[in-house]
């Protein structure tokens, strides 16, 4: 039996142990942080393939919500769940044009009036003339799934820095971390923004954007907000517990920015957002949960093998959603049943 080590205890490095040891297996998890990451808690959740960078990244989004659909079905009491979205973001002639590409691709696209969105969205204040609504979406907590697929794999969790991954003769023999070191036969980074530290010693360039997330909650609500929402101002989603979730950047899947700025002052303005959205709501401030999101310099996932036999990279943003299917793919792929052309323009030698 091969023993793998996964680096990083997010829902990506989850969703892999899980697919792994159900063929047998060993796997340990590294993780500098506890079971559910880092960025993994400070996601919004969004499980969607309305946004999108290319025909090949729609495709592979878009599979990530069938991919999530089978984890469902195969662990029964995950809390994910399909509200789908209300969808605002552009107006005009863009939305048309979002409209129209989507269902050009196969993605299910409604179009309400302003009267069905008011009958969906009592609560909301200001009511555009249309929106699009897209069924097909849903919304995960990745770290609560994360957790859930860790105690599904039986996988160890092992709490430690890693300084370097080891190898001899062009193959991989482990890691060397705070702890000493570990033996394996295989090692993959899914380790996030800390994965190009350690393939920069092994000649592997992972370049990254910097882009901090803040995620903000507020205190439980009366249900006001039933599908994710999206607009030009704010994306939000109500849990079951009638806390509002909002990132807080506008947009925030091709936010730009590289500094959050002030906490007050993006917390309130976050605050003011939703109470514009949500007039004569008692809408406060409860937690907030912050991180930097694993964003390769193009936007895309880097998937596949490293520089050294026995080395494999899965890094991405989306976890949220791309995390599942991913892992059904590299670990059929490590497994020797062939790779996947779904993964064909996201693998890691593109950087070279």
């Amino acid at each position: 039996m091969a023993q793998t080590l996964i680096i990083g205890a997010g829902v990506s490095g989850a969703a892999l142990a899980w697919q792994l040891s159900r063929r047998g297996e060993g796997v340990t998890i590294v993780s500098t942080h506890p079971e559910g990451g880092l960025a993994s808690a400070a996601s919004f959740g969004w499980l969607n393939a309305s946004f999108y960078l290319s025909v090949p990244h729609f495709r592979l989004r878009h599979e990530g919500l069938a991919a999530h659909r089978r984890l469902a079905h195969a662990l029964p009491g995950l809390a994910t769940h399909w509200p789908g979205c209300l969808w605002y973001e552009a107006t005009g002639t863009a939305l048309d044009e979002t409209a129209a590409d989507l269902s050009g691709l196969g993605y299910l696209v409604e179009r309400l009036t302003q009267a069905q969105i008011t009958q969906r969205m009592p609560a909301l204040g200001p009511i555009p003339d249309t929106a699009l609504f897209f069924p097909e979406e849903g919304v995960a907590d990745p770290a609560q799934l994360a957790r859930a697929l860790i105690m599904g794999s039986g996988a160890q969790v092992v709490r430690a820095r890693v300084l370097a991954v080891t190898h001899d003769t062009g193959k991989v023999t482990g890691i060397l971390t705070d702890l000493g070191p570990m033996v394996a036969d295989r090692v993959i980074l899914a380790a996030g923004t800390g994965t190009p530290e350690l393939l920069a010693p092994l000649g592997q360039p992972l370049p990254m954007l910097k882009r901090p997330g803040l995620m903000l909650a507020t205190n439980p609500l009366p249900p006001i907000c039933p599908v994710i929402l999206a607009t030009p101002e704010q994306e939000v989603r109500q849990d079951a517990a009638g806390r509002l979730h909002a990132p807080a950047s506008a947009g925030h899947q091709g936010d730009h920015a590289e500094t959050l700025g002030s906490f007050p002052v993006v917390i309130n303005a976050t605050l003011t957002r939703l109470r514009k959205l949500f007039p004569g709501q008692e809408i406060r401030f409860a937690r907030h949960a912050m991180a930097l999101r694993p964003v390769p310099s193009d936007g895309l996932p880097v998937v596949g093998r490293g520089p050294v036999e026995g080395l494999w990279i899965a890094v991405m943003h989306s976890g949220a959603t791309l995390a599942p299917v991913v892992a059904e793919l590299l670990a059929a792929d490590i497994a020797g049943e062939g790779e996947s052309p779904l993964l064909a323009d996201f693998r890691p030698e593109r950087f070279q």
